[in-house]
């Protein structure tokens, strides 16, 4: 009689009889990656706590929030990009059209144009304009990301140098001005606008199309194709959403400094990717997500401020910075090696 009619489940297949069951516990690799950059947040809170009584002060800790809330706005629309294992380099040139394009659409120093609100949102899509270029041009004509992206970014910053025209257009809206230095419970506005965008890249991530097939694609992306998931649109899908939130971190940085400069996004291409890397999103794709880019962008801030409370020297603090870059790309990436075969 077969085992199943004497209620017997069925031999298991594809095992020797007597090998151990296969674990379904999560491997090193994966814990490593998702528990390990939040120890390190933990650890650098704790050192810093010791070394110096003012970094646990509430104005620290709100200083350090207040300031990575633009870092955390463009971490959560790279980390799509990211996830494709894709790269996007068109972070500056984006902020700095975004920059002066709502310096000069909200009522300013340099023209009678007061379109407030509006300004911000056409911002923001010139941002999404500029993501959609860098998308289509990528999947399009099957040019490397990277390059598409810095091409983007050299136009994004020739635009904004002719928006300056060599006049400094300063804001003169009080809405913006409120949403700088005005406070909730005793945070920034612009901190709350960071938090909430964070929320909708993690609501993106778990519960849209967007954020199911950017892990599939980044992981395997013949795969993908093979599956019948449209590559090619979900690619520009990212870089457009991506795109966006480099506007509104343009448009939120303009708000912090009070008008508009070309330089509105000097430096956050590295700072980006940094955050991305050390809280454990893959440059190769497939692994990670915003919540993981979140915890990088607060151990870079916390990194930042904690080294300026102990006196460390500017100059020391962008060596720092890139010793951690190496050091997490190797501690993420070394277990993986092997499933991952990446060596470029």
């Amino acid at each position: 009689m077969a085992p199943a009619r004497l209620g017997l489940a069925p031999p298991e297949t594809g095992r020797a009889p007597g090998s151990p069951r296969p674990s379904r516990r999560p491997d090193r690799a994966t814990i490593l990656a998702d528990f390990g950059p939040l120890g390190a947040l933990v650890l650098l809170c704790l050192l810093f706590g010791f070394l110096s009584p003012q970094f646990a002060t509430w104005g620290n800790v709100r200083n350090v929030l207040d300031s990575a809330s633009v870092l955390a706005v463009i971490a959560v629309g790279l980390t799509f990009v990211l996830l494709l294992g894709a790269i996007d380099l068109s972070i500056e040139g984006v902020m700095a059209t975004a920059a002066l394009s709502v310096a000069l659409l909200v009522a300013n120093s340099r023209n009678d144009l007061d379109f407030g609100f509006m300004g911000v949102l056409a911002a923001v899509a010139i941002g999404a304009g500029f993501g959609l270029a860098s998308g289509l041009l990528s999947t399009g004509l099957k040019i490397p990301s990277f390059m598409t992206t810095l091409g983007m970014s050299a136009i994004g910053i020739g635009i904004a140098t002719v928006l300056f025209g060599g006049v400094q257009p300063a804001l003169r809206s009080p809405e913006l001005a409120e949403w700088a230095s005005g406070q909730w419970f005793g945070l920034t506005r612009l901190t709350y606008v960071a938090v909430a965008v964070v929320l909708i890249g993690i609501l993106v991530q778990r519960y849209t199309r967007l954020g199911r097939y950017a892990r599939a694609i980044g992981g395997a992306e013949e795969l993908a194709l093979l599956s019948g998931i449209p590559v090619r649109r979900y690619k520009t899908l990212a870089f457009t959403f991506a795109g966006a939130t480099y506007g509104l971190a343009g448009v939120m940085v303009t708000t912090q400094l009070g008008s508009g400069i070309v330089q509105a996004g000097v430096g956050q291409n590295f700072a980006a990717i940094t955050a991305a890397v050390v809280g454990g999103t893959l440059l190769s794709g497939g692994r990670g997500g915003v919540l993981h880019s979140i915890v990088g962008v607060l151990i870079v801030t916390v990194l930042v401020n904690g080294l300026v409370l102990i006196g460390v020297s500017p100059y020391v603090q962008g060596a720092v910075q890139g010793v951690i870059v190496v050091a997490a790309v190797v501690i993420t990436a070394w277990p993986l090696r092997k499933r991952l075969r990446v060596v470029k």
